[in-house]
């Protein structure tokens, strides 16, 4: 196929969630053509799986302009900037909207099966990159197709994919036994079959981020109503309690985020909630009355909980991407140059430089991991960064490289300095001295400067 017949192809962008609408409304800018593939039957179906969170974001920092210029012909009117949406706000009130102007550039009920190169394994060189993209689909109803692409933009996410209870990133032994006991999602408390789940139960959550501090806070408000008698959280971390545990608080120019992690000390201090250090756990058992006994790799076991609540990240599916030749980072399952500057091994503060198409290319040319999959197994992602990574992606594939090398963003300083945490972390406060890497007074950062600028989102 020449070149000005794989031109005329679309980009096919899967997930019509965030990053991937974002994305489509760019190509749509530039006079592309885009093809949203969504495996969900509405838009943002990942984000409508956790509509009851609130976001830490407000709407001003969780819409996209390029979107924003496509809605703004339909009358659709911009929510109050400064107030927060939840989840189901998200998605109603921007992500549905934004999918409908779109029309029939989104297909939902379209599981994207496997990409590959027209004709090409990834084993063969000869005339690669002149070869389409061939992107398999699966729809609701079994049926299997072959779409033809001129680029791929993978927005899918990884919410499909939460991180297990074990400390070594696979199942902890019984976990899967446990399975009608064990949630990976934040519980909506305002549901009632919910709600009986764990009012007066003791339930054990695991993680140290804003999924187990939102978890953390909503289970000292049930135990502290009328229905919630006896409802107490064991909290498991894997690392010691430090001065950077519970987030920036005051420091963190998310003022929600900060005040999340202070509801999370808040139900600690007020013991509706006991902390258990240092705890990597190993085996998951059944004990009396079905009641579930966590053991850690040091020999530790914990009194018998009802419940247990893993939170403890999420990791991407890379396997219908088999057939292309990325560069992904062999720790964080990132592209390898964006995963020196959000590696929790290296830096306690993820210091996030300027990044686009340069540090979201592969070896691969014309496929780009974006949004939350952009980052693999890191941590704190923000859909400012999202929304940037795509018009800097969509601009590369108009051919217009000086707009997809400029940088422009500027991102809230997140005043946390305790990164994802090792296990072999101290349990002490080490940034009291001044001499940690973000500054206690709230600041923008604002990317593209020369110097690096200290972030943890």
């Amino acid at each position: 196929m020449n070149a000005t017949a794989t031109e005329q192809l679309p980009v096919v962008v899967i997930g019509a969630g965030p990053a991937g609408l974002a994305a489509a409304a760019h190509l749509t800018g530039r006079g592309l053509e885009p093809l949203v593939l969504e495996a969900g039957a509405r838009a943002g179906a990942a984000v409508r799986e956790w509509s009851h969170v609130r976001l830490f974001s407000t709407w001003g920092e969780v819409t996209d302009a390029a979107a924003e210029k496509l809605l703004a012909p339909t009358g659709w009117v911009k929510p109050e900037a400064k107030t927060y949406p939840t989840g189901g706000d998200w998605a109603e009130q921007y992500l549905q909207p934004l999918a409908e102007v779109l029309g029939d550039r989104v297909r939902l009920g379209a599981r994207v099966t496997g990409v590959s190169r027209s004709g090409r394994d990834r084993i063969v060189d000869a005339d690669r990159e002149t070869q389409p993209f061939t992107v398999h689909v699966t729809s609701t109803d079994g049926r299997e197709e072959k779409i033809l692409a001129a680029a791929v933009i993978d927005a899918s996410g990884t919410w499909a994919l939460p991180s297990p209870a074990g400390g070594d990133g696979l199942p902890a032994l019984g976990e899967r036994a446990a399975a009608d006991k064990i949630s990976y999602r934040v519980p909506d408390l305002n549901d009632p079959a919910t709600r009986a789940r764990y009012a007066g139960k003791r339930t054990a959550v695991i993680g140290s981020g804003a999924s187990a501090f939102t978890a953390l806070a909503s289970l000292a408000d049930l135990a502290k109503s009328k229905d919630g008698a006896g409802t107490h959280t064991t909290w498991i971390l894997r690392r010691g309690i430090s001065g950077s545990t519970f987030g920036g608080g005051t420091a963190d120019q998310l003022p929600a985020r900060g005040a999340l992690g202070l509801a999370a000390k808040a139900a600690v201090d007020e013991g509706h909630a006991d902390a258990v250090t240092g705890f990597r756990t190993e085996a998951i058992e059944r004990g009396e009355e079905g009641r579930l006994i966590l053991g850690a790799e040091d020999g530790r076991r914990l009194d018998p909980v009802d419940e247990v609540i893993v939170l403890t990240g999420f990791r991407p599916d890379l396997s219908f991407l088999d057939e292309l030749r990325l560069g992904l980072d062999e720790r964080l399952q990132a592209p390898v140059e964006l995963a020196p500057l959000i590696d929790p091994n290296q830096h306690s503060c993820g210091t996030v430089y300027p990044h686009g198409v340069n540090e979201l290319s592969h070896p691969e040319q014309g496929v780009y991991l974006v949004g939350m999959k952009s980052y693999g197994r890191a941590p704190t992602f923000l859909a400012l960064t999202g929304y940037e990574q795509v018009r800097s992606v969509v601009a590369a594939i108009a051919g217009d490289r000086e707009a997809a090398e400029r940088v422009e963003l500027v991102l809230p300083e997140t005043g946390v300095c305790g990164g994802a945490g090792l296990f072999d972390q101290p349990d002490t406060d080490e940034t009291a001295d001044g001499g940690g890497c973000c500054a206690p007074a709230p600041q923008l950062i604002q990317l593209g400067s020369t110097t690096a600028a200290p972030s943890c989102g």
